[in-house]
């Protein structure tokens, strides 16, 4: 093999590594475009966590927040209220599982399971029944003493779980921690 032959190899294996280099920066930038105009906006990104002060919220009354477009209903229980949560049996329930999205998929929908604190005291869940999306009433409606969806008849109890009526599952409990004794954050 000739000097000239050797050089040859080198010059076109430079070209055909800098033409393959140049074209990927340059497909790259062509199709950056169209995958991050995927991404969430600005504003849905701002909004898919917010901070709610629960200082103001008494025992046995409920802040109502709206988070993602949606009500979220942010219930202080009394002892009472508590009481009735924990003596419901598993089996009693249309839906068993807990729909809390801070635990397993599949743990069982204890009243435990379905509160923000060891107490049981705050519950924090969507105000969307989970029949047809309406906002179910509180403050001790319906036939349980929880919530109760007049469109279609659903009645939920102290703990947010269904118990009678066409809404197939509890109703869910969103992402949700306290940062600090008098704030939850949402998301």
């Amino acid at each position: 093999m000739s000097h000239a032959e050797n050089d040859e190899g080198t010059r076109r294996d430079f070209l055909f590594y800098a033409t393959a280099g140049t074209g990927l920066v340059v497909g790259g930038a062509a199709v950056w475009p169209l995958v991050n105009q995927m991404n969430p906006s600005a504003d849905v990104q701002a909004l898919s966590s917010i901070q709610v002060d629960v200082s103001e919220v008494a025992v046995g009354t409920q802040l109502t927040v709206k988070w993602l477009g949606k009500p979220v209903f942010i219930r202080r229980r009394t002892e009472e209220e508590i009481l009735a949560g924990r003596e419901v049996e598993i089996s009693d329930l249309i839906d068993p599982l807990a729909e809390n999205a801070n635990i397993a998929a599949g743990d069982p929908a204890t009243d435990e399971n379905r509160t923000l604190d060891e107490a049981g005291e705050w519950l924090v869940m969507m105000g969307v029944c989970t029949h047809l999306g309406c906002v179910p009433l509180g403050d001790g409606a319906g036939d349980y003493g929880g919530w109760f969806c007049p469109c279609h008849g659903s009645h939920y109890d102290t703990a947010g779980r269904i118990r009678r009526g066409p809404a197939p599952r509890n109703l869910p409990v969103p992402v949700a921690a306290f940062v600090d004794e008098t704030t939850i954050q949402l998301g």
